[in-house]
């Protein structure tokens, strides 16, 4: 990764990784997409079928899992994996519950009586990304919130691979959750699906979930006809580190942002030019042998940053600016600093909290906002859900 000692071209930088993607510029995109919509919208199941065989290779028939298949996949899944499950299960339920929106009352002087009142909507379509990897804890982070908030049905659409099965690991994680109503299909064309409804697939209230760029310029385009959580973009972690940070953890958790997609971001702001030099170095090794190392590779070399900064503050003031979705603080004393920052996705603290944990357990959602966002935006919460 290229380390950057001079406070404009580190600025230059974090603004032409924040606009990595734009979607209100991609005619081409949004041309295709349009077409799609229309496509679902005027033929309903059929032009799902031709998407899906067209885009997925496969004929969806039937387009649904049956609920043998959902608990099949249950019952097959090995103990420790189906306790990681209950377990991250358990601790977003119980971080969600603590958001639920209060409706309150109040009696004038008069006798007259005004209130705000909060209902679930009736019904959620979750997108559940099913592409370069697997996502079981998207289910969780996504589904949960919408049960706590009291909606009644769920609908669960995700992209099945060529023999036209989901991940079992995903439908395992919907069957925790509840879910009885799950569609093979991805792409535009299940957010077309999800909002005007076709014959198998009800129309739904709200449509939550991350997925490619054809996903969020699909979302993008039916929003006002049907609610969204948010546009999200690819992924994106910043880090600020002084001296006292292990380079090896700060490489981890680099790469553990790199391998989810070649457009997402990992940014390191250091004090330390040695810190910065070392972990560049424990990059590459890591590299090595690494899975996922030709993402990685595209990520870190298109989209990565290594920026040395003369003080704590100065890295501070540049992470509020780039409104990162995760931002790390590695420093002798990091609970010092969090008063101070002023626009994030989320905020992970200290050596032994790694941006993962966010992502599997902690509680707190994962679906957090991207591309300078969390500007004005926060995460995924049961709210997503109410009305």
């Amino acid at each position: 990764m290229n380390i950057v000692r001079n406070d404009t071209e580190i600025l230059n930088e974090l603004n032409r990784i924040e606009n990595r993607i734009n979607l209100e510029n991609n005619e081409e995109v949004n041309s295709i997409v349009k077409k799609i919509l229309e496509d679902v919208k005027d033929e309903g199941d059929e032009a799902l079928k031709k998407y899906t065989l067209q885009f997925d290779g496969f004929n969806p028939e039937p387009l649904n899992v049956s609920r043998k298949e959902i608990q099949k996949a249950w019952d097959t899944t090995k103990k420790p994996l189906k306790e990681a499950l209950k377990n991250a299960k358990h601790r977003i339920e119980k971080f969600h519950e603590r958001e639920i929106p209060k409706s309150f009352s109040i009696k004038g002087i008069y006798g007259e009586d005004v209130q705000r009142k909060w209902l679930p909507v009736q019904r959620a379509g979750l997108y559940v990304p099913g592409g370069r990897a697997s996502y079981p804890s998207t289910v969780l982070m996504n589904a949960i919130p919408a049960k706590v908030a009291g909606v009644k049905e769920i609908i669960m659409v995700s992209p099945a691979n060529a023999e036209g099965e989901i991940n079992k690991t995903v439908l395992a994680a919907a069957h925790i959750c509840g879910i009885e109503n799950i569609f093979k299909v991805g792409g535009a064309q299940a957010i077309a699906a999800l909002a005007f409804g076709t014959k198998e697939i009800n129309r739904v209230d709200v449509i939550s979930g991350p997925g490619n760029i054809f996903v969020t310029t699909a979302k993008k385009l039916i929003f006002g006809s049907t609610g969204i959580d948010s546009l999200a973009g690819p992924s994106e972690i910043l880090i600020i580190a002084d001296n006292s940070a292990d380079s090896s953890h700060l490489a981890s958790d680099l790469l553990a942002q790199a391998e989810h997609d070649p457009f997402a971001s990992a940014i390191l702001l250091t004090t330390s030019y040695s810190v910065a030099q070392d972990v560049s170095k424990k990059i590459y090794k890591e590299l090595e042998n690494h899975p996922r190392r030709e993402i990685c590779m595209r990520s870190i070399k298109n989209w990565g940053l290594i920026g040395v900064c003369d003080s704590i503050e100065t890295c501070i003031k540049f992470s509020n600016k780039f409104a990162p979705e995760h931002l790390e603080i590695m420093t002798i004393n990091p609970k010092q600093l969090v008063d101070k920052i002023e626009n994030a996705g989320a905020i992970f603290l200290g050596k032994w909290t790694p941006e993962a944990v966010g992502d599997y357990i902690a509680g707190p959602n994962h679906t957090l906002p991207t591309s300078g966002n969390a500007r004005f935006s926060g995460a995924l919460g049961v709210e997503t859900f109410m009305k």
